[in-house]
């Protein structure tokens, strides 16, 4: 006997954690881009690779936002026979394709900073200096828009630590700046753009992680399964619990299954609608799951299954 029950039924747009945010987004990109303009520009006045990394970055976290803001869109677009959670799985390939492209960016910083440690070329550190200073009170400001959001969407926190790692990109271009000034030593600018690059891949590593995770149908983070099956187990009628699974389609929108063994006299109309609401408000009420489904079994069905199987 299967039956769905859920406080929300079906998944709508704006359960995921990009729509709820898609103005924070924008609102960053638009900074983001104008940052980007103004230190490509400083770059090639001042010849910093510091700053045209950081520029690189920056521009990176751009593409990454405009990703996140086109598949939030996609994922709008309703369910049909054929794909029948929609696409909102688009929100999580989004934030794949801005774990790789960090990656790459990552790497290519990297390379051209080592071909430039054996001459580093001289910079003209005013440009470069005034240019990593407004980059970085562009990126804190970002960062104040989407510190609120950042824990809902895997897109948004991707986001969030792209514009993180670009605020220590943008001090330590501050700091090469400052070192050339005082010291003269013009390698600091190539230095400061290797640990920009050194910078950006643990943060890629981890927002990839959380992909995988996702799409390999990972029980998300916080939920104890253990835990939910005691919860189950302790609701009046039921016997026992099996093919527990609970995995998430897209930021904000969880997804549990189970097969529920309960006593055979509990399967009137009445006992069954019971049993479903209070299966349904228990696991609502602990673990804040969207959508749920439970398939009720009669205990002497089950006791056959298990000896067919024996």
């Amino acid at each position: 006997m299967g039956h769905d029950h859920s406080h929300s039924h079906g998944l709508s747009a704006s359960a995921t954690g990009t729509a709820k945010h898609r103005k924070r987004l924008i609102a960053v990109l638009g900074i983001t881009l104008a940052v980007v303009l103004i230190q490509v520009v400083g770059a090639a006045v001042s010849g910093s690779l510091a700053l045209l990394a950081d520029a690189g970055h920056m521009l990176s976290d751009a593409a990454g936002v405009s990703i996140a803001l086109l598949a939030a869109w996609i994922a709008s677009r309703p369910a049909s026979d054929q794909r029948t959670y929609g696409y909102q799985r688009a929100e999580v390939l989004a934030a794949l394709a801005n774990a790789l492209v960090l990656i790459v960016i990552s790497v290519v910083i990297f390379t051209e900073a080592l071909r430039r440690l054996g001459a580093a070329p001289e910079v003209r550190t005013d440009v470069m200096l005034y240019a990593a200073i407004l980059g970085a009170v562009a990126n804190l400001v970002s960062l104040l828009i989407l510190r609120g959001a950042q824990k809902e969407s895997l897109n948004v926190r991707g986001a969030y630590l792209e514009v993180l790692g670009d605020l220590l990109g943008s001090f330590a271009v501050i700091v090469a700046a400052l070192v050339i000034i005082f010291t003269g030593f013009h390698a600091a600018d190539t230095i400061a753009s290797i640990l920009i690059a050194v910078m950006i891949l643990p943060r890629a590593w981890h927002l990839l992680r959380d992909v995988v995770d996702v799409l390999l149908e990972a029980t998300p983070k916080g939920v104890e399964v253990q835990m939910i099956r005691e919860h189950i187990l302790s609701v009046a009628g039921v016997v026992s619990v099996h093919d527990i699974h609970i995995w998430t389609i897209t930021s904000g929108v969880p997804v549990f299954s189970a097969h529920v063994v309960v006593k055979d006299d509990v399967l009137s109309a009445r006992g069954a609608d019971q049993v479903l609401d209070r299966l349904a408000s228990c696991l609502g009420s602990h673990f804040d799951t969207e959508h749920c489904t439970f398939q009720l079994e009669p205990a002497s069905h089950s006791a056959h299954e298990a000896h067919q199987h024996a």
